[in-house]
């Protein structure tokens, strides 16, 4: 929904690789830290739901309004963007970099630190190893080194082609899924958006990622929830990604490579990523990112 800008906040526009355009919103002062997080408030009802299943409707505007006192924040909805206007057949690595360097280009950022969680963790990821212009990056819920990527491409298989036998249309009627109940899960997108997922993993299956990893010289943090794993039923390919596992796995390796790793007890891929959880999180880490 549109929303009025809040005091302080600058507004530009951002010209992607496939033509289409994104808000780019800008607010305090210092270095710059590019979040990629969705700035505005989610509606009533899809912000209701959100809590239905652990996740933080308000986490974006937590972040970016909880560090704009030491920091030029640019903040913007790159997930959101690509649900309304998928690029099915260009999400490449690549392509994602080129985006978040235009949504930085826009925001007046040559350099900056950059942050994204979950699969926005591995576009910041992709940005990092394409570019020099990133003076630190924060990865959360995804690995650095020993990334999902085949499960993923195996869960984005399984629901292109669901959305594709849908035609495009709206889920049919059945059961209420219980929050949580990731096997249960309806898929509610069209096939262009779920294809442009399955274009990026294909792309990522051949990644080395250590050797990635081992290539960054900029300070460089990671961190998941401990209890980060959902197991998805045989309808979504029957795998397991386990993002806390392969931190905890990797982390004295991650650790001998410059990363600071952090494993949060108690949370899971949902609630690792709550604006309270985060926002201090990044607190610790920018400082050194940015200095």
């Amino acid at each position: 929904m549109a929303t009025d800008p809040e005091p302080g906040e600058r507004t530009s526009t951002a010209r992607l690789h496939d033509g289409t355009q994104i808000e780019v919103v800008t607010v305090g002062r210092g270095p710059h830290v590019l979040l990629l997080v969705r700035p505005r408030p989610h509606d009533p009802d899809a912000a209701t739901a959100m809590r239905q299943w652990g996740a933080d409707p308000d986490a974006g505007a937590t972040l970016v309004h909880g560090l704009a006192d030491t920091r030029t924040v640019v903040a913007a909805d790159y997930e959101g963007h690509r649900l309304a206007s998928p690029a099915p057949d260009t999400l490449t690595p690549d392509a994602v970099a080129a985006d978040l360097l235009a949504v930085a280009d826009a925001a007046g950022a040559e350099r900056f630190v950059c942050y994204g969680y979950s699969w926005l963790a591995l576009a910041a990821l992709q940005l990092a190893v394409r570019t020099d212009r990133l003076t630190g990056l924060v990865m959360g819920g995804f690995p650095p080194v020993g990334g999902p990527y085949a499960e993923m491409l195996a869960v984005t298989r399984a629901a292109h082609a669901m959305a594709v036998a849908q035609s495009d249309a709206a889920a049919p009627d059945g059961p209420e899924v219980e929050p949580g109940d990731w096997s249960a899960v309806r898929v509610q997108t069209g096939s262009g958006q779920t294809r442009q997922f399955v274009t990026l993993y294909e792309a990522l299956q051949d990644v080395d990622d250590a050797a990635a990893s081992a290539r960054l010289d900029v300070p460089r943090a990671c961190f998941a929830g401990e209890l980060d794993v959902i197991e998805y039923g045989p309808d979504w390919g029957g795998v397991r990604v386990a993002i806390g596992e392969a931190l905890a796995r990797y982390r004295d390796e991650l650790q001998a490579a410059g990363w600071a790793v952090e494993l949060l007890p108690g949370l899971d891929h949902l609630t690792a990523a709550h604006g309270d959880v985060v926002l201090p999180l990044l607190r610790r880490r920018l400082p050194v990112a940015a200095a």
